[in-house]
């Protein structure tokens, strides 16, 4: 006989920290911190992941997919929860953990394009507590984002999205896909036709689905290629050209670092300036008084 799961409870538990309002695609991460007591989840169009941070592990009892499971989470122990499958939990103590739901139908589609699965009969397979390196090195790059208010770019969080989606398909779906090989990068063409458009459009946002379209590639195919013809990602390759070209707005001394900032895609100054200081090991002013 099948657990049945106990009724939701009255109030909807309001996360810390949230990416609804910050333009990311197919992926919204939250983190939550609750004190004892428990909780439902049903999310119709999501996959759901939660990603435990509890500095001390927390005891929860849980139901999904028809089983039970009871035991210690610790910090970076990991839960999948497929779309459509009610999630009840109770815990024992405070409890302190990262949430990502991404969209089912995206999941669905990067299996058509990227996997060449059959995406009508995909599904994925529910796991209780398990470790995934994997996994947790996404999500705490995602909470890193979420903290900073999405300071690295759509182009950033759309690679994370995308290597995340082709991640849970290759390791919890129920029908192994098979896995696609990539050769030899991108033809000289190709990479100039990419090149020239980043180039050309480095003071907007530019997402990692307007450079593989051009292509008329998936995603992540176009990210593989990109690296071997390069050895850098789509976002290393974006940040060093903002970065070169912010230098050279740096020796026009009529301009302000702000309006710098703007002009190679930065949302601010202090995104400038963290960015800058990153890749050279200076601030933008030190640059500009050693260039002037």
């Amino acid at each position: 006989m099948k657990p049945s799961i106990p009724h939701p409870p009255q109030s909807t538990p309001i996360p810390v920290l949230s990416s609804q309002n910050q333009g990311w695609e197919n992926i919204l991460v939250e983190q939550f911190q609750h004190a004892p007591g428990e909780g439902i989840c049903h999310y119709k169009d999501d996959h759901a992941i939660c990603l435990s941070l509890a500095p001390r592990p927390v005891r929860l009892m849980q139901m999904k997919a028809g089983r039970t499971y009871t035991g210690l989470y610790g910090k970076g122990d990991i839960s999948v929860t497929p779309a459509e499958t009610p999630f009840f939990a109770r815990w024992d103590s405070e409890d302190h953990y990262l949430q990502i739901r991404v969209a089912s139908q995206f999941i669905q589609n990067v299996a058509q394009a990227t996997l060449d699965m059959n995406s009508d009969r995909l599904e994925l397979r529910p796991e209780f507590r398990t470790r995934d390196a994997k996994i947790e090195a996404i999500g705490l790059m995602l909470f890193a984002e979420l903290q900073q208010e999405n300071l690295g770019g759509r182009l950033y969080i759309d690679s994370l999205t995308n290597v995340l989606a082709v991640h849970l398909l290759r390791q919890y779906a129920t029908a192994n896909p098979p896995l696609p090989t990539y050769a030899g990068g991108l033809s000289e063409r190709q990479l100039m036709q990419v090149l020239e458009y980043i180039n050309d459009h480095l003071g907007q946002e530019i997402k990692l689905a307007d450079l593989a379209q051009l292509l008329d590639m998936s995603p992540f195919h176009f990210s593989r290629l990109f690296k071997q013809s390069l050895g850098t990602t789509p976002y290393q390759y974006l940040l060093q050209q903002r970065i070169e070209r912010a230098k050279q707005f740096l020796k026009q001394p009529d301009r302000s670092i702000t309006e710098i900032a703007f002009l190679c895609g930065f949302n601010s100054h202090s995104h400038l300036s963290k960015q800058f200081r990153q890749v050279t090991g200076m601030t933008p002013t030190a640059f500009r008084v050693l260039c002037l």
